[in-house]
């Protein structure tokens, strides 16, 4: 199963060529600030299935001291994808064009969690991260 996501704007677009698996939300507070919302929601790419398919030069990186990096077009700020030593490692659920079918399995981070979040559903929710 493929799917395709893109930016905001458009000028961004790629392709996952296998299914997404793990999908998740972090409410730490550095992806409150990276994804500018309560948290990240994300799924895992398998394998090296993404590509992207245009607007390549419109890309920017930020890499953390953690060493890993996010992905978001330069034109309208969009975050598109986490990179973790040179691969992509994930996209975030809300640039994606097609249902994943799939739904967030796990919340990290809630200890960390901004006050004024609630979590609704009734996926588990870890004080930090969770155990693979």
């Amino acid at each position: 199963m493929s799917i395709t996501g893109s930016c905001f704007c458009g000028a961004v677009t790629y392709l996952v060529g296998e299914r997404l698996i793990d999908a998740r939300a972090c409410h730490c507070s550095r992806c409150r600030k990276a994804f500018s919302g309560a948290s990240s929601a994300y799924a895992v790419v398998q394998g090296n299935s993404h590509s992207w398919t245009s607007g390549e030069r419109t890309l920017k990186h930020y890499k953390s001291d953690s060493g890993w990096e996010l992905v978001f077009c330069s034109e309208c700020g969009s975050t598109l994808a986490g990179v973790f030593e040179g691969t992509v490692h994930g996209v975030t659920l809300g640039t994606l064009n097609e249902d994943p079918n799939l739904k967030i399995e796990r919340h990290l981070y809630v200890g960390s969690k901004a006050s004024w979040d609630h979590i609704g559903g009734s996926a588990p929710q870890y004080s930090e991260g969770a155990i693979d």
